[in-house]
């Protein structure tokens, strides 16, 4: 992995885009991901939503996966297929979140970078699986492959059983298994090295 100073514009752009959203109060609620069925929902939610936060706490800590793991893919992939990645995992991240919502019939609307923040932590623990991390709520530290299995794993126990509400775990999964098709498409291979 090449860490050096390069530049990362597609990255740096969400972070400030997120942040000037979140300081001008998300702008508006048209912009968030509402469900088919409530009257609300526009072609343009499943791409926006991701540009909107709903505390200081859910900018910083998307925000600062962004930075820990979209800049050293935007380095190794270059900023074009970077922000291909990133805009899949956020569609996919909305279209599980669409279906959640239609099946259970909850009408609330959907905000937030994580689907996409789901699918460039996948992508990182493919590129660098054996790389150690050191987060901030997992203080002991854990091999990049490992932790994205145990975090998916949570997050689909947290759906399933309806643990923390609020949550869109499902948008977060959905994020990782775009992430996994797109890879998977690039040329990609459980057990295999990593292809351009």
């Amino acid at each position: 992995m090449n860490n050096n100073a390069l530049p990362t514009p597609v990255s740096m752009g969400i972070i400030i885009s997120c942040a000037l959203v979140y300081l001008f109060k998300n702008i508006s609620p048209a912009l968030a991901l509402w469900p088919l069925e409530g009257g609300y929902f526009q072609l343009w939610q499943p791409l926006t939503y991701a540009f909107l936060h709903g505390s200081f706490n859910h900018l910083f800590f998307n925000m600062f996966a962004v930075w820990m793991f979209g800049t050293p893919l935007e380095n190794a992939w270059g900023s074009l297929r970077y922000a291909n990645f990133y805009i899949a995992c956020i569609l996919g991240a909305a279209a599980a979140q669409l279906i959640v919502l239609l099946i259970t019939g909850n009408q609330y609307p959907t905000i937030g970078a994580s689907g996409g923040v789901f699918g460039l932590l996948l992508a990182y623990g493919v590129m660098w699986p054996n790389n150690r991390l050191f987060l901030l709520f997992f203080p002991v530290p854990i091999k990049a492959k490992w932790f994205v299995l145990l975090y998916g794993a949570a997050e689909l126990l947290f759906g399933v059983t309806g643990t923390m509400p609020g949550v869109a775990h499902f948008a977060h999964l959905g994020g990782m298994v775009m992430g996994a098709a797109v890879l998977w498409k690039w040329g990609w291979r459980p057990g295999m090295s990593w292809q351009k």
